[in-house]
């Protein structure tokens, strides 16, 4: 079994792809450069798509996706969810394929739902050092490289429903009826 790398720290050519993401990544990079300890607000849509899942959720996400896939793009944690770092279009298309797995119905209520931020959107990243001041913002997997391998669609879908089966206990037995008479027949005479 592998697990995800321990890059918490954003090297050089991470710091430039993130801010080829925004419209002035000159600024962004000055910004940087003058404070690396500070969160950027980044666009998404055009470099990066996110996708956001509570904490515990995207965690089990994102074993199934260094245990038993191709490993994941960059993966923050802010606020108390998990951000995977995704191709762009994945906003747009995992919505639709969630809906094709039936993941609103009965049975898979007790998963948390996921949040897509594509072209439109902007979300909060971590500063480029290990954490912020508060903790509530690091890097799981800093980008490092000027273009990082990001899970499409059908990656990220294929790793919230194999998470999803290891989070919700599938019983093929129907619930039982909680007024029906119940009679030991453990001592028989």
């Amino acid at each position: 079994m592998s697990s995800a790398p321990n890059v918490t720290r954003v090297g050089s050519d991470g710091i430039a792809w993130l801010a080829s993401a925004g419209s002035h990544a000159r600024s962004t990079l000055a910004l940087w450069e003058e404070r690396p300890d500070a969160p950027v607000v980044l666009p998404c849509g055009t470099v990066f798509d996110v996708v956001s899942a509570p904490a515990v959720f995207g965690r089990r996400m994102l074993d199934r996706l260094w245990d038993e896939g191709a490993g994941s793009g960059p993966v923050a944690v802010f606020r108390g969810r998990m951000l995977l770092f995704a191709a762009p279009g994945t906003a747009q298309r995992l919505p639709s394929l969630l809906d094709w797995e039936e993941w609103g119905s009965q049975r898979a209520r007790a998963v948390p739902p996921l949040l897509c931020h594509g072209v439109g959107d902007a979300v909060t990243v971590p500063p480029l050092t290990c954490a912020d001041a508060s903790g509530t913002a690091r890097w799981l997997v800093a980008p490092d490289t000027r273009r990082p391998w990001l899970p499409g669609p059908e990656v990220l879908l294929w790793a919230a429903v194999r998470a999803a089966r290891a989070a919700v206990r599938i019983s093929i037995f129907p619930p039982a009826d909680q007024d029906a008479n119940v009679y030991d027949v453990s001592r028989r005479r």
